[in-house]
């Protein structure tokens, strides 16, 4: 039976990034939902502070819905979606970047509802929190001070997380685009910033929701690394694969690497969607049957 694929965006993106990879996946016949996470879409808060021309004390002010949305609001809503979508056949939930806590979390919850699980270039925490990543040698080279001058208000004050992506400062562009999409035209990564949302919740997790190897170790897994990723580094996103193989060395990931940034596997989507497909024809591993 064909597999569904769910979709699970990162942090200030939502379920419009996945619009291109869809549409792909679409012409090689296959089925996918694009995820909505609570608060981000069309439950999302963009205040007229945040219009043009902006203004920097309203928006550093004013509130927004995503305030107070846990992890567990996520996996609650994620789950529901799983539930609905198993219906159906087999389901390869595919997460990206923040994403991956929360398909983490799920697969820690609900193993039976997931058929395959694959990272891409996504936080998939096992020996750390991921705050706690932070702190760590692999994630050195990423220059958070410069991705901080867009940071609109106090988040302690709000309540959540608020950058100004429509900033007009070059350098806080500049910043941004190196993150995320170095390797893409600067219309591309305009055209992308603004599909992002200025609000994103506090919750990243905590001990509790480390991969657990009873449940999500379970499942099939794949991680697709981004090569030239520099917002998750590809040593992180190697440590990340590493520590899962030795949660779980019966079921190690599968694991392709994909050319490109953060953002540009869902630009130019083509390749990431072939890759996909071919993932929806593997069988379970024998030793999870």
């Amino acid at each position: 039976m064909q597999p569904t694929f769910v979709l699970v965006h990162g942090a200030f993106a939502n379920s419009f990034s996945f619009a291109p990879l869809q549409a792909e996946l679409g012409l090689l016949g296959h089925r996918s939902i694009a995820v909505d996470l609570p608060g981000h879409g069309f439950q999302a808060t963009f205040t007229h502070a945040y219009q043009a021309p902006q203004d920097p004390a309203g928006l550093a002010s004013a509130p927004g819905s995503i305030k107070g949305v846990t992890l567990a609001d996520n996996v609650a809503h994620l789950i529901g979606i799983l539930e609905r979508a198993k219906r159906n056949g087999p389901v390869i939930l595919v997460a990206h970047s923040r994403g991956g806590i929360t398909a983490t979390a799920a697969a820690n919850a609900r193993p039976d509802l997931i058929d395959r699980l694959v990272y891409v270039s996504a936080w998939a925490p096992v020996d750390l929190t991921v705050n706690d990543y932070y702190t760590e040698p692999e994630m050195a080279t990423v220059d958070a001070a410069s991705l901080m001058s867009a940071l609109a208000g106090n988040p302690a004050e709000l309540g959540l997380l608020r950058v100004n992506f429509r900033t007009a400062d070059p350098n806080a562009l500049a910043a941004l685009k190196a993150a995320f999409l170095a390797d893409g035209t600067d219309e591309q990564f305009l055209t992308f910033l603004n599909t992002f949302q200025p609000d994103e919740n506090l919750d990243a997790g905590g001990p509790a929701d480390r991969a657990q190897a009873a449940t999500w170790g379970r499942i099939p897994k794949t991680y697709i690394r981004l090569a030239d990723d520099t917002s998750l580094p590809l040593a992180l996103q190697d440590r990340l694969i590493r520590e899962g193989n030795e949660l779980t060395p019966d079921n190690p990931y599968d694991v392709h690497t994909l050319d490109g940034s953060h953002l540009k596997w869902l630009v130019a989507p083509a390749p990431a969607a072939r890759l996909l497909a071919e993932l929806a024809t593997l069988p379970a591993p024998s030793t999870l049957t």
